[in-house]
């Protein structure tokens, strides 16, 4: 899948279970070098995990939401030939903020924009332009079903955040094919991953395939976004979501 040496990037990798491991671990199987990143000192743990698997994994502790961390974090890193904008949702600091748009305070607002979509602007950024300059480069982000073509009531920063990334995904998508990078996004749906509430798990039994999805059917989306074998693939939304937004009745 992918014709020589590469080198990764995946943001939010923090989780033992979430989809950035399996990310970073799809990615790490196909052969390619991958530095993991999170906001905690836990990306490390997750970097031995898989090191100790026969990968090759690096971790790098950093707030992406910071320009000064995206930039050592850029410059330690070096050249990206996959940069794979995972990091959303919320943080051990910070879990992601559920509140009605009329409860949300402004520094709610900027926050559920900043960790879903402003570390994307950032990562992206500071790595988009080697890319250009090389000919060569793959950006997947991971977007949501949530915000592009559904909602969840308590979730307007969030859904706006997701959206946005959409946006951005086109966007750099026309700007940059030419160049030889492309650009494309991921949107899950109903996700099982150590974060996932009984609500949500419940839910997921609704959907066509009667289950939720595991990080790893994620994981194989952005692996083949970001392979050789999606050269013609620019600008496109891929969505894991089992088929649920097909439904008008769900449950």
């Amino acid at each position: 899948m992918f014709r020589k040496s590469r080198k990764a990037l995946v943001t939010g990798a923090g989780a033992a279970d979430g989809i950035g491991i399996a990310t970073a671990r799809a990615l790490g199987e196909a052969g390619l070098s991958v530095i993991i990143t999170a906001s905690s000192a836990r990306v490390e743990q997750r970097a031995e995990e898989l090191r100790a698997d026969g990968l090759d994994v690096r971790a790098f502790a950093a707030d992406l939401t910071l320009p000064g961390d995206v930039e050592r974090l850029c410059s330690e890193a070096g050249e990206i030939d996959v940069l794979v904008n995972n990091a959303g949702m919320g943080t051990i600091a910070q879990p992601a903020l559920q509140r009605r748009f009329l409860d949300l305070s402004e520094s709610d607002w900027d926050r559920g924009i900043d960790v879903s979509l402003k570390t994307a602007f950032l990562s992206t950024r500071g790595f988009l332009a080697g890319m250009v300059q090389r000919g060569h480069g793959r950006v997947v982000n991971m977007a949501s079903v949530t915000g592009p073509y559904v909602s969840n009531e308590g979730e307007a920063a969030y859904s706006a955040a997701k959206a946005g990334m959409i946006g951005l995904t086109h966007a750099l998508a026309l700007e940059v094919g030419r160049s030889g990078v492309t650009v494309n996004a991921v949107a899950p749906g109903w996700i099982a991953t150590g974060a996932s509430t009984p609500e949500e798990l419940a839910a997921a039994r609704s959907t066509p395939l009667g289950r939720a999805g595991s990080p790893a059917e994620v994981a194989a989306a952005v692996l083949f976004l970001a392979s050789d074998a999606a050269s013609y693939v620019n600008g496109a939304v891929l969505v894991v979501d089992g088929g649920n937004i097909l439904q008008e009745r769900k449950g």
